[in-house]
């Protein structure tokens, strides 16, 4: 089983934390964000993991070596231009040839990635999605009208989301929609399979996720780390 995360980003929203430090690298508990990651992925079976750098590459490369004390090999991909979220997996195609996981460097979560591989695998389509549920609290009123008249009103509503973790499940197949060169988003790869009628699986998770895209992101994983690492008690007194 193989994995690629994608560490290529420039972190802007993290500034300035992010000037000196790539997301991957962004401290979280005793370790780094990356180091939640490597770690799921060993547990779950993968034995290889692809790492996209850019600039922070030499910082990741001195971090994460090898990837011996995960018990994973882990080897670089270097983007000499910025090639979106879904481009770089184009240079890896040949390596690439069993269902293998796509995941964002900038995640924190408690996902288990065994389930996800086999909803993957029991399901149709070439590409699976892991989503979560997020409650968005809008704190206005909302109105909803008809040309000139007033329908409806709610005062501060709350919508609920399923939005994506940044964490794919992907088989080989899915290749047939990715361009062989060039930056190509997972937009642009939802829009393509969608627009030919194929399959997008869905897997839903409801447990800790946190997208570390900003300061209060990444305090909030923390905070959750923090939690359940005090729930665990002697268990993780050693680590």
């Amino acid at each position: 089983m193989k994995a690629v995360i994608q560490a290529g980003g420039r972190g802007t929203r993290l500034a300035p934390y992010s000037t000196v430090l790539p997301k991957a690298l962004m401290p979280l508990g005793k370790g780094t964000v990356v180091d939640n990651l490597l770690d799921q992925f060993a547990a779950a079976g993968v034995r290889e993991v692809v790492i996209t750098v850019s600039s922070f590459g030499p910082l990741i490369r001195s971090y994460c070596g090898d990837g011996s004390r995960w018990g994973v090999t882990i080897t670089y991909l270097s983007e000499d231009e910025p090639l979106g979220t879904i481009g770089p997996l184009s240079a890896l195609r040949e390596q690439l040839d069993g269902p293998f996981f796509v995941s964002n460097s900038d995640v924190y979560t408690d996902l288990d990635l065994t389930r996800v591989l086999r909803f993957h695998e029991e399901s149709p389509g070439p590409l699976t999605v892991v989503l979560t549920p997020q409650t968005v609290n809008i704190p206005y009123g909302v109105i909803t009208h008809d040309g000139g008249r007033v329908v409806g009103f709610q005062e501060k509503p709350t919508e609920v989301f399923h939005v994506s973790t940044g964490i794919y499940c992907m088989s080989p197949e899915v290749f047939e929609y990715i361009p062989a060169t060039g930056p190509f988003g997972f937009d642009q790869l939802m829009a393509v399979m969608l627009e030919k009628d194929r399959p997008v699986n869905a897997y839903e998770h409801d447990g800790r996720w946190v997208d570390i895209g900003r300061i209060e992101d990444l305090r909030r994983a923390q905070t959750q780390l923090t939690t359940m690492m005090d729930g665990m008690g002697d268990d993780v007194a050693d680590l």
